[in-house]
């Protein structure tokens, strides 16, 4: 292990981390994280610079990864480079010096006798806590908005808009209940959980769920930048939930539906068609343009939840629905309200949601089928059909590995798991069994 790492794992775990500051000339720039835009294939580090004793000018260091890149998550990760950092900058600030040997140092900050550098710690510890009192707390709302900030370089679009209606959600109802709360430093877990459980009164214990989870990462931030002395939502239980399920179509009222559509509303049954059998998501529905579906190759680009741009196989029943596209702007999106390839200003989200109510408009209410039947449910309806049209003529093992390349599904794991929550695999008549005495 080298002298920095050691230096870096001891003075995170010891009072030197507040050790005074015993440098006179600063030689050094404040280290920087590099978080890589976010990626986690990447690797993470601190970086900076020392003054050359030759050249007298600044230059960079070899930069310090420690042991940050074996988490998995982005909020462990920078949490891990956040604390490295201010220890580093305390032992840059003590003597720690990249290009000499500092063996003496490490053996000052470890050794027990050192009674009197004890001493000052413990007084400038106690001076630090004093003056973190006489700091004001920072704004609710401000406290948010900078966390949100900081999180928009972190996750996606759509993760920073659940963010800020929960975040939205839980300042209305501090108006009201608490209106005395003003600060950040007021908030605490027993409010918190009141208006988690006033939540899950509302919704359920799913949605309760979720909105722990968000308050919590944007609270970790505030942590992390010393904005909150504690992140307490994290010593909030997970309550149960019971997970929610699109149930599956059966044969006759696929049919039925898809005759309907054929009637009443085309353009949504071809909408419908590629979640049947291109087994996509509604939102990646809506996210295709003309350009993203080639004819000539029968295959389509898309973009998957959480993934890179993606490419399927379009299958002859859906590739004999198309039209003629080749005459259309390739920038156009495939789905508008009321036509194939059009522009459409609106967000995904918008767009989903003009779907899922047109779909229940066209089809749930007519055909009177409850919440557990959806538009998603297509997927699993067809998914079914294909994985049990594969075991006619195939183990499990060889019609599952078949289907993994055509769900998408990255792990075998992941494509067992999901067969067994839909029901897509029933076993045969077992009847002779059960005769037997």
């Amino acid at each position: 292990m080298s002298i920095l790492k050691e230096l870096l794992i001891f003075g995170n775990e010891n009072a030197y981390e507040s050790a005074y500051d015993l440098s006179v000339k600063k030689n050094f720039s404040s280290p920087k994280i590099y978080s890589a835009n976010g990626d986690l294939k990447k690797r993470w580090y601190i970086y900076f610079s020392y003054r050359d004793l030759e050249t007298g000018k600044l230059k960079r260091v070899t930069p310090f990864y420690g042991n940050v890149n074996k988490y998995k998550t982005k909020e462990e990760r920078l949490s891990v480079l956040v604390t490295y950092r201010k220890v580093l900058l305390k032992l840059l600030k003590q003597g720690y010096n990249p290009f000499v040997d500092n063996t003496d140092l490490y053996l000052q900050l470890n050794h027990k006798k050192e009674l009197v550098e004890i001493e000052t710690v413990k007084k400038e510890d106690t001076k630090i806590v004093q003056e973190e009192k006489e700091i004001p707390s920072m704004d609710i709302r401000e406290a948010f908005d900078f966390g949100l900030k900081l999180k928009e370089q972190m996750v996606s679009e759509r993760t920073i808009k659940d963010y800020e209606n929960k975040i939205k959600n839980l300042l209305k109802w501090l108006a009201v209940l608490h209106p005395d709360i003003k600060t950040i430093k007021s908030l605490d877990k027993k409010v918190l959980t009141a208006f988690l459980n006033d939540i899950l009164i509302k919704t359920s214990a799913r949605n309760r769920n979720n909105y722990r989870t968000d308050l919590s990462s944007v609270m970790q931030v505030l942590e992390d930048n010393d904005i909150i002395n504690q992140n307490f939502i994290k010593n909030i239980p997970v309550l149960k939930s019971i997970p929610l399920r699109n149930k599956t179509y059966t044969n006759d009222q696929q049919e039925e539906i898809f005759n309907y559509l054929a009637e009443t509303d085309p353009l949504l049954l071809l909408f419908i068609k590629f979640i049947s059998y291109n087994f996509l998501r509604p939102k990646e529905v809506c996210r295709l343009t003309v350009g993203d579906v080639n004819l000539r190759e029968q295959t389509l680009v898309f973009k998957a939840k959480n993934k890179p741009l993606k490419t399927k196989r379009i299958p002859s029943i859906l590739l004999d629905d198309l039209p003629d596209l080749s005459q259309l702007d390739k920038d156009l999106f495939l789905f508008t309200p009321d036509k194939l390839g059009g522009t459409w200003e609106a967000s995904e989200d918008s767009k989903r949601d003009h779907f899922t109510k047109r779909f229940k408009k066209v089809v749930k209410d007519p055909f009177e089928l409850d919440t557990n039947y959806t538009m998603y449910s297509f997927r699993h309806t067809f998914i079914t059909k294909l994985y049990r049209s594969m075991l006619e003529t195939a183990s499990p093992f060889e019609a599952k590995s078949a289907l993994m390349e055509i769900t998408g599904h990255s792990t075998m794991k992941a494509l067992e798991s999901y067969l067994r929550n839909i029901d897509a695999y029933l076993p045969s008549d077992y009847s002779v069994g059960l005769k037997k005495k």
